[in-house]
């Protein structure tokens, strides 16, 4: 096992100690620090994100050749850390305490310092794990969000005497966030403004998830194994890959082997939308996509995204965009000349 005590009073000094520990090339911006592995302790990268408000993110993407368990100091009654796992496992323990709690693939977790002052964080050998951290510092003075640093501490912090941890349920929601989060290929001030949109996305998910959880009393993920959730997502993605082809939900059944009860529990638990509903959201983004970027023609669009008809997805782009596609159009070519 290795292991890497290091402090997270400013990430510049955590991430010089983890290079010098476990190796890699470590790139480092203003905001930004990038850790590249590829060797003897494991494949992947490990990168943070400092943003305003007191929000920070640490993010795993790596599969390590043997344990490795990462220390890190954490100030008591002030830091709280919201841990999502997209792929894999991570463990999380207190400074001095034995017990393990393991945050399994697609689910959400809540961990405050209130009388301890180090987590311990463990990444499984040969699991490739991508977990992501947010951590909100409530006392950070210059915090552009006090109101709402007030109120997580309010419900994350105040009264407790000892050291909180929460195990959710599971959120795919989230991953799909995650997802975005990674995919910013933007620079400078675009990439920090989408990079704050979705983290703070990604908090709501995280206190909504939580809420749900405790006015039910418990921590529920219907009927769906853990499973049974990544074929869903597998299923979200090859939707969104190839919006034109037949998903009828006999097809979809048959291409993942759940049945039809279980892929709309999924994508409702998913999306908020059932099957059709989620594949028509996919269809009418992708045709906004064509409409602007494109010279091909309302029908040929309409027929080449798997619409039954013009009249159809008419009805439906209005509905969505309150605007005909022939009227989208001509604004967008308007605004792209002007």
């Amino acid at each position: 096992m290795i292991t890497v005590n290091s402090k997270l009073r400013g990430l510049n000094l955590f991430f010089n100690k983890l290079q010098k520990k476990i190796g890699g090339t470590l790139k480092v911006t203003s905001n930004e620090q990038f850790l590249k592995i590829n060797n003897n302790i494991g494949k992947g990268t490990i990168r943070s994100i400092n943003l305003d408000g007191g929000i920070s993110l640490l993010e795993f993407n790596i599969t390590p050749k043997e344990d490795l368990k990462i220390a890190v100091d954490a100030k008591a009654d002030t830091h709280i850390n919201f841990v999502y796992c997209s792929k894999g496992k991570i463990s999380h323990s207190f400074e001095n305490n034995a017990t393990k709690n393991t945050v399994e693939t697609f689910q959400t977790s809540i961990v405050s310092n209130i009388v301890s002052e180090e987590n311990t964080i463990t990444l499984y050998k040969g699991i490739e794990t991508s977990s992501t951290i947010i951590s909100v510092n409530t006392a950070d003075d210059n915090s552009q969000q006090t109101d709402i640093n007030n109120l997580l501490k309010d419900a994350f912090i105040a009264g407790k005497t000892k050291d909180y941890i929460y195990l959710g349920s599971y959120n795919l929601k989230i991953a799909e966030h995650i997802k975005q989060l990674k995919s910013i290929e933007n620079k400078g001030v675009v990439r920090a403004l989408l990079t704050k949109g979705i983290v703070n996305l990604i908090l709501g998910l995280e206190i909504e998830q939580h809420k749900k959880d405790i006015n039910s009393n418990a921590n529920s993920n219907g009927s769906l194994t853990q499973n049974e959730m990544e074929l869903i997502k597998e299923l979200t993605d090859y939707v969104n890959n190839y919006p034109d082809l037949d998903h009828k939900i006999n097809v979809l059944t048959r291409k993942i082997g759940l049945t039809a009860a279980k892929i709309q529990e999924g994508f409702k638990l998913m999306h908020g939308l059932t099957v059709c509903e989620y594949i028509r959201s996919v269809r009418l983004k992708k045709s906004e996509e064509l409409i602007i970027n494109t010279d091909l023609s309302i029908s040929e669009i309409v027929y080449s995204l798997g619409f039954s008809s013009r009249s159809y997805f008419s009805k439906r782009f209005r509905e969505k965009y309150n605007c005909s596609p022939r009227d989208y159009k001509k604004k967008n070519k308007l605004a792209m000349t002007a």
